[in-house]
């Protein structure tokens, strides 16, 4: 089965190949009209992108981007897609082409590992390209974390010239020919220095996009002042609610990404005797190893979680449960039936399979000092249930949710 799965994927990234190829041939090849720079990374490349954007737009450079969330080509944006990063070689070769025609010095492309290992971005001509990290994700993809690291080097290897971060573990994996021609993150950069309230992460993200923007030229002073008025892309970190209680939504959905947004939350947002009410699951047909370490890490630094559907597909979603659930029960938490929970409940999880619902619930039981977090969907605008796309806004879906406490 897995020699078969092999060829098929194989066949499948030729494919990807000659459509590279062919839509390179059309467009004209051109990314080598433009600056280059690709971002990949399993945590912090939508923000490190859209922050290298920002800097450079803030100092009247002319700059195109395509992230997670968004593409904005010149002042035009475009979506997507569902659950895409790096679209299809014929729209990303479509949309650099539009950038150099609307005569766009820069292009910041966010680049999967995906993209990079099944030749979706070949014929690129990368100047920087920026690893950010490499984390426990997409292993079902990969089959192991090396060969997971392997595919977010060809991004280093295409690229003239490499940002790299030395405090990540993938650092001694990578070969010594990227890290030759490579920058590393400079810790002695006083970025906390300007920028207090920034968290842990998104320290890093920032020296990332940092040491891109000073190898294209700009000088601290212009960089600082960029970064002073940059807001996170929608989903990440973002307060939606501040009164008696707070509700964030995150994007997070690896266990690094937890690792680092969960007790960062507690330590800057709770307080007194307030809880942190986690809402979240994992998506169906992707990395159901890593299910079980996001239990345990969510049972570390939460205290009421709620396990609910995040585009479960054509899974069974009380499997996907099950995995979550063996790292809760690492960490002492007792399943309770969620019309027995009460506002004084701590180590306690509960199952509700409609994400709406389960919003409903964690809003209904949130107390004074409280924090809810929303992760997994983010900025996403579709929920996937079995082979369909179901239309979803995590925004309107906590409106709906503090309006029904409120009645």
């Amino acid at each position: 089965m897995k020699k078969t799965l092999f060829y098929f994927q194989k066949i499948k990234n030729f494919f990807h190949l000659i459509n590279a190829l062919l839509a390179n041939c059309w467009y004209g090849f051109p990314s080598k009209k433009i600056t280059m720079v690709g971002v990949t990374g399993t945590d912090g490349k939508t923000t490190t992108t859209e922050l290298i954007a920002h800097i450079l737009k803030k100092n009247k450079k002319n700059v195109s981007y395509i992230s997670t969330v968004s593409a904005r080509i010149a002042d035009k944006e475009y979506d997507t897609g569902f659950h895409v990063t790096t679209p299809n070689p014929w729209l990303i070769q479509k949309l650099i082409k539009e950038a150099v025609e609307k005569k766009q010095n820069y292009f910041i492309l966010e680049t999967t590992s995906h993209a990079l290992d099944q030749n979706r971005v070949w014929g690129v001509d990368y100047y920087i390209g920026v690893l950010t990290n490499v984390t426990h994700e997409h292993l079902d993809y990969h089959l192991n974390y090396k060969n997971y690291v392997k595919a977010k080097e060809k991004l280093l290897k295409m690229a003239k010239i490499g940002v790299l971060n030395v405090f990540d573990k993938s650092y001694s994996l990578l070969s010594q020919k990227s890290k030759d021609k490579s920058q590393n993150y400079n810790s002695k950069v006083k970025i906390i220095d300007h920028f207090s309230s920034l968290t842990a992460f998104n320290k890093l993200n920032y020296l990332a996009a940092y040491r891109v923007c000073r190898i294209l030229g700009l000088s601290d002073k212009q960089i600082f002042e960029g970064m002073k008025s940059f807001k996170l892309p929608k989903g990440r970190l973002d307060i939606v609610y501040d009164k008696e209680f707070k509700i964030i939504i995150d994007f997070a959905h690896t266990p690094n990404a937890f690792l680092k947004l969960l007790p960062e939350i507690r330590r800057k947002y709770l307080k007194d005797n307030g809880r942190l009410i986690h809402i979240f699951g994992a998506a169906g047909l992707r990395d159901d190893k890593k299910r079980s370490v996001m239990g345990e890490v969510a049972g570390k630094y939460g205290d009421v979680l709620i396990l609910t559907e995040e585009d479960y597909r054509t899974e069974n979603f009380y499997k996907i449960c099950e995995q979550i659930e063996y790292g809760l029960l690492k960490q002492k938490f007792v399943k309770k039936s969620y019309n027995l929970i009460n506002q004084n409940d701590k180590k306690i999880y509960t199952i509700i399979k409609n994400r709406q619902e389960a919003i409903n619930f964690a809003i209904k039981i949130a107390r004074k000092n409280d924090v809810l977090v929303l992760t997994g969907k983010g900025h996403e605008k579709s929920l996937c249930r079995g082979t369909k796309e179901h239309p979803w806004d995590e925004y309107k879906a906590v409106e709906i949710g503090l309006k029904k406490r409120k009645n």
